[in-house]
């Protein structure tokens, strides 16, 4: 299994929304994914409750059964769509992408 893992710093203002208004709308569009691509297996997106400076603003917790999938993911038209418009809307991103066992207990 592979958990792939973003995070990502939103500007102030951008496309006419303000930092909490793009965070709530972001989190809305990916949480809709998993019901569009059937090869996520999980997937949790969660913003960032400490408002200490140098934190993140919102984290995506995703899990695929190979980096091939994550490979399908990333080129996906529906992923493009949400991944063009974070392009206009962030300031930085950062990712990890891990292989694990899940735990079948």
């Amino acid at each position: 299994m592979i958990r792939h893992i973003v995070m990502w710093k939103f500007k102030d203002f951008a496309e006419g929304l303000s930092r909490e208004e793009n965070l709530l709308k972001v989190k809305t569009m990916l949480e809709a994914l998993p019901g569009k691509i059937d090869f996520i297996r999980e997937m949790q997106v969660q913003i960032n409750v400490n408002p200490k400076d140098g934190m993140y603003d919102a984290v995506l917790l995703s899990t695929f059964d190979t980096l091939d999938d994550v490979a399908r993911y990333r080129v996906h038209p529906e992923h493009i769509k949400i991944s063009s418009y974070v392009a206009l809307i962030r300031e930085n991103r950062a990712s990890v992408d891990y292989e694990f066992e899940r735990d079948i207990n």
